[in-house]
């Protein structure tokens, strides 16, 4: 993943276009780092966890987390594929979590479904130079 920052002042209004995909909103991580959270354009269908996993990461992002997973949901529904998808979280050996795009809703299932996947791109933000 390319290590870029952003200011801002730089983003745009949620669902328009930035750095490859579109802008979905700011999420704060638990260091206090503020991220801005872009919704990449692909989707990827029939892939199991970890072949969702991968997907996300050939194409410059990673699985949303649950956190992420629910941003998108508020913030760019008319983006999304309305099916779940998979999340980063994994819940013990065999289990992976999923949000619903059409009603939001977040299930754990076995890491050996077939589902689909979004990628999103997390790019810090720094403060506004002097």
């Amino acid at each position: 993943m390319p290590e870029s920052s952003l200011t801002l002042s730089q983003l745009p209004a949620l669902a328009e276009p930035i750095e490859g995909g579109a802008f979905a909103g700011i999420v704060t991580m638990p260091d206090g780092k503020h991220i801005a959270v872009v919704l990449l354009p692909d989707r990827g269908e029939d892939l199991d966890h970890p072949a969702a996993a991968a997907w996300a990461q050939e194409r410059g992002g990673q699985l949303p987390t649950r956190p992420i997973a629910a941003l998108l949901f508020a913030n760019v529904k008319p983006l999304l594929p309305p099916r779940w998808h998979w999340c980063l979280e994994t819940e013990g050996a065999s289990y992976a979590w999923g949000c619903d795009f059409d009603d939001g809703l977040q299930y754990g299932y076995h890491k050996s479904f077939e589902g689909s996947a979004v990628a999103v791109r997390l790019i810090p933000l720094t403060p506004a130079s002097a």
